[in-house]
């Protein structure tokens, strides 16, 4: 029996299998770990990635738009196109429709990109809505870049913080669990850090500094999950040290209080990037000074080993799978 969130990686491996089939214009098809697939269109390729929002109810309609369009972005391309697929609860109310739907617009005109078609229905045996939206990007063929293009002695780029995403779900989906051992401004500062999740300006900024090689979107599993996923496709070691981390305030009392390991909570927001190390400064700077706090948290290594050293010694394999905090936390409130 599967657990809540993503496929064990044997048991995705087995699927993609039988789902992938040759295709001369498929640059990059479905493998573990790549955020958007590649299709050739000639002289360009065109960039496609769909994600659900499952986990959240309050902003569901604007997730669901920067979550999908993230993946975009970690191509170096700009998102241009979505698609949105609405499935409500029976006995949803127009006005609930008529939120998503103002979400969904407004994180759509955020990135500056179109609607361009989807579904929507009335889905029995949902106790909550479900959003799934495909993004859609474009860009030169050699502009694009894939989580696979990690090279040995390049530098960890980390943006943001750990656990973006999560807090800011935490924060409001157990606010009420949590008030009285939390302080209310905690609470609430927690719950904005979902303005914070689209990476496109990350990405963008990344794209121009130069010297990237490759950039991963790290959701489900956190960021533990997203280090993990980016050294199996490009089929290399990793070395960090969770002390080089940022970590918000917020998220450490949140996570403290609830029991949640915050490097394997999901963290939409954050972006993890492989970047030369005579770039790995200069990237730090500019995103610094363009107000996107970032760290350089480690490095990619010419072998398997993939370690994680966390503050207290003790070292963690990232070749053992990450199961994502959020899933588990909120299944048993």
């Amino acid at each position: 029996m599967y657990r809540y969130g993503k496929l064990p990686y044997d048991q995705l491996r087995k699927v993609l299998a039988k789902l992938s089939r040759e295709d001369s214009s498929v640059i990059l098809g479905p493998a573990i770990g790549e955020d958007a697939a590649l299709v050739d269109l000639g002289e360009r390729v065109l960039v496609v990635h769909a994600d659900p929002i499952t986990g959240a109810e309050k902003d569901i309609g604007w997730l669901s738009v920067h979550v999908a369009a993230n993946d975009i972005a970690t191509r170096g391309v700009k998102p241009r196109w979505l698609l949105s697929v609405i499935l409500l609860p029976e006995r949803s109310d127009e006005k609930l429709l008529n939120e998503i739907v103002d979400q969904i617009r407004s994180a759509a005109n955020e990135i500056d990109a179109s609607i361009v078609g989807g579904h929507t229905e009335i889905t029995p045996g949902l106790d909550r809505p479900i959003i799934i939206t495909t993004a859609i990007g474009e860009g030169k063929r050699e502009e694009i870049l894939t989580t696979a293009g990690a090279k040995p002695g390049d530098k960890i780029v980390l943006t943001k913080g750990a656990g973006i995403e999560g807090t800011a779900i935490l924060a409001s989906e157990l606010y009420d669990k949590m008030i009285g051992k939390i302080e209310k401004d905690v609470l609430e500062r927690a719950k904005l850090f979902i303005r914070e999740i689209s990476v496109v300006r990350d990405a963008m900024i990344a794209v121009k500094v130069g010297g990237v090689h490759a950039m991963h979107d790290p959701t489900e599993g956190g960021v533990l999950g997203g280090l993990q996923e980016m050294a199996m496709a490009s089929n290399l070691g990793i070395y960090v040290e969770e002390e080089k981390i940022p970590v918000r305030r917020e998220t450490e009392i949140i996570c403290r209080t609830l029991g949640v390991d915050y490097l394997k909570l999901i963290s939409s927001g954050t972006l993890l990037i492989a970047v030369d190390p005579s770039k790995a400064r200069d990237l730090v700077s500019e995103l610094r000074r363009e107000g996107i706090d970032s760290s350089i948290i480690g490095q990619f290594k010419d072998d398997k080993e993939r370690v994680i050293l966390r503050k207290n010694g003790d070292k963690v394999d990232l070749n053992i799978p990450v199961v994502d905090e959020l899933w588990t936390i909120l299944s048993i409130s």
